[in-house]
């Protein structure tokens, strides 16, 4: 009867010493949080460029209605600024747009220079000597 009793007494008192965990355990644990944190950081900084790049796009098909609307209104197109008084035309936060009008179409280009990566613009060009392919089509070079 004896022999049983010993198991369990050197079970209960190996549960009673294991209280936390080694400072190895610990450190292998710091160690992978860092190596996960390396590959998600430059991921993160790309999705964030992509947003601003989507923003830039939206500007410029905002300002193609805020145009066509005008045009409707005025039987011309107009230069930003008309765009703006005209109706609620706005951008983005961090965007910059020029737009040359002319009486048969308009070219509209929007960047934002807080962009890291290369492509921090993007342009449309709407009659006005388009050519036929990029005619009402968004490029961003």
């Amino acid at each position: 009867m004896r022999s049983s009793l010993y198991p369990r007494i050197e079970a209960t008192n190996m549960l009673k010493n294991k209280r936390g965990f080694t400072l190895i355990e610990l450190l292998i644990v710091v160690v992978i949080i860092g190596i996960l944190a390396a590959i998600a950081i430059p991921k993160f900084a790309a999705t964030k460029d992509k947003a601003k790049l989507a923003s830039v796009k939206t500007d410029v098909r905002n300002s193609e209605t805020a145009e066509e609307a005008y045009f409707s209104d005025f039987a011309t197109y107009g230069s930003f600024s008309q765009l703006q008084a005209a109706s609620n035309f706005s951008l983005s936060t961090g965007n910059t747009m020029t737009i040359t009008a002319a009486t048969n179409g308009y070219t509209v280009t929007a960047n934002n220079g807080s962009i890291s990566s290369t492509i921090t613009s993007c342009q449309v060009q709407v009659g006005a000597g388009a050519s036929s392919t990029v005619d009402g089509a968004i490029t961003c070079p």
